[in-house]
């Protein structure tokens, strides 16, 4: 084993990792993600511990699923004295340093790190002073509007994400000037980017090349009464129930594109400052992303669901003479497990309790013992603006071959996902499967119980609901919050 390592985390949001060049992608330009590949492990099954950005961070955080540590709404804070791979990153002699996304409520805004820059788009508070986006105003949420205002222009969160790219470029100068004065202590730099999420609006020049190009998705809408109870009453919340106009489709799709390749591009240049600086030697480097989206795939978009598209993440990691080149693993894993594997490879003490395993003998050796099994879970409580007061408790489990999505209320869905990688064919009922079913349903239901989160997350809102009313009376002060300008939001589709 080498030394200690530098760490360099990079963590997009809302990345499907099919919609990568290293992942398969013919389309997509993603050289420099493609580049940390061929000098890394990829992995090809890995899944997010909630597909929604507060949950899926703060599980990644702590190392454990939201029921573990009872965030599981973009809503939900994370509990202070919760120990994070942050703090244990401190605890074994790293200063770990955050750029960017964080994307925690409540008043804990730095949750084990030491020092952060730029900081995140939206309030620290529940009932907070929200953002704007002014003509995009809904693009960013799952809603018809989104693809309605969509293509050529540009949103905020791009804004935001060469501000976050310009602080690591700098971040990484003062580290090589330290070294330089002596400072041989590792570093942990953890860059949080907000692309490739909607709006889906991107660089004019970029989605025209697209649209020339990108195809159409590749499964179609479920016909009328085949699709699960579930996911048509989702599709009525959020206006996609109806037939969706193609140019909208291809327009959305271009831009998401677009997005994938001028985040890949921003990625490109934090990469090439860490060799040109000399700084690249003995570091750990880390890509992987929150959560998928769909983009049009089964006419479903955003993410939100258990189907591949949006609850799979890419994850590459990469250390130079430590890890094997250009190399793939099938085994399953989630974002849970990485943290667990990031604070193994840096020899930092581990998070006590935690859901997560490391995975770090399976990168050096792809034959080494491993469960393939993971979950991923998605409960609401029915205060986001499309549920319509209605709570959920949902999880799935990836087992092997087969995948089942639990719908407390509403039947399941089975895949086969080694016969149907698609997600198309669901044997959530078919006679002949009873016992597989069975058996993976009795896996989810295993300390899992979906009353008593229901009850937990009704309690929970009651609570947020008195907080909202307090910040919105008070008006609290927001920390490392990035300011928005409405004139940064723009559409262009002349």
């Amino acid at each position: 084993m080498a030394d200690r390592p530098n760490i360099l985390f990079i963590m997009s949001d809302q990345h499907a990792p099919r919609v990568t060049g290293c992942y398969g992608d013919k389309i997509v330009r993603t050289p420099n993600l493609d580049g940390l590949a061929a000098r890394g492990v990829i992995f090809e099954n890995a899944y997010t511990p909630s597909p929604l950005c507060v949950p899926a961070r703060m599980s990644l955080l702590s190392g454990r699923y939201p029921s573990s540590q009872h965030c599981w709404t973009n809503s939900d804070p994370l509990d202070s004295d919760i120990p994070t791979t942050a703090h244990a990153l401190g605890a074994g002699g790293y200063r770990p340093n955050l750029i960017g996304r964080l994307h925690s409520i409540g008043p804990d805004q730095m949750h084990g790190y030491a020092e952060r820059q730029v900081g995140d788009h939206s309030t620290n508070w529940v009932g907070g002073i929200a953002h704007s986006l002014g003509v995009l105003a809904k693009t960013e949420g799952p809603f018809r509007v989104s693809l309605e205002r969509s293509g050529a222009g540009q949103s905020a969160y791009e804004v935001h994400d060469r501000d976050v790219t310009a602080d690591a470029l700098k971040a990484l100068e003062q580290l090589a000037e330290a070294r330089k004065g002596g400072d041989s202590e590792p570093f942990s730099l953890n860059i949080g980017y907000m692309l490739p999420h909607q709006p889906y609006v991107a660089n004019k020049e970029l989605v025209a090349y697209y649209l020339d190009k990108i195809a159409e998705p590749t499964y179609d809408k479920p016909a009328p009464g085949t699709d699960h109870p579930y996911m048509k009453w989702w599709r009525e919340m959020t206006g996609i129930d109806t037939d969706i106009n193609p140019l909208e489709v291809r327009r959305a799709r271009a831009a998401y594109y677009a997005l994938t390749e001028t985040f890949d591009t921003m990625v490109g240049q934090v990469l090439a400052k860490l060799q040109e600086l000399g700084l690249a030697e003995n570091t750990l480097i880390v890509y992987t992303s929150d959560h998928g989206d769909q983009i049009g795939e089964r006419g479903l978009w955003w993410k939100q669901t258990f189907y591949d598209d949006s609850c799979k993440v890419p994850m590459i990691l990469s250390w130079p003479g430590v890890f094997p080149e250009g190399q793939r693993r099938k085994q399953i894993v989630n974002l849970i497990d990485l943290a667990a594997t990031v604070l193994d490879a840096a020899n930092a003490p581990a998070l006590p309790n935690i859901d997560g395993r490391s995975f770090l003998p399976v990168i050096h050796n792809a034959s080494a013992p491993w469960l393939d099994e993971t979950y991923s879970e998605y409960c609401t409580d029915g205060m986001a603006a499309w549920a319509q007061g209605i709570p959920t408790q949902q999880r799935m489990i990836r087992a092997g071959k087969w995948k089942l999505n639990y719908y407390h209320g509403h039947p399941p869905q089975m895949f086969d996902l080694e016969t149907d990688p698609g997600e198309i064919n669901d044997l959530g009922l078919d006679p002949d499967k009873t016992d597989i079913r069975d058996h993976l349903q009795a896996k989810v239901l295993t300390h899992w119980d979906p009353e008593a989160i229901k009850a937990t997350m009704a309690d929970r809102r009651a609570r947020k609901e008195l907080l909202g009313k307090w910040s919105q009376a008070i008006k609290p002060q927001d920390t490392y919050r990035w300011q928005f300008k409405m004139e940064d939001n723009w559409l262009d589709n002349s």
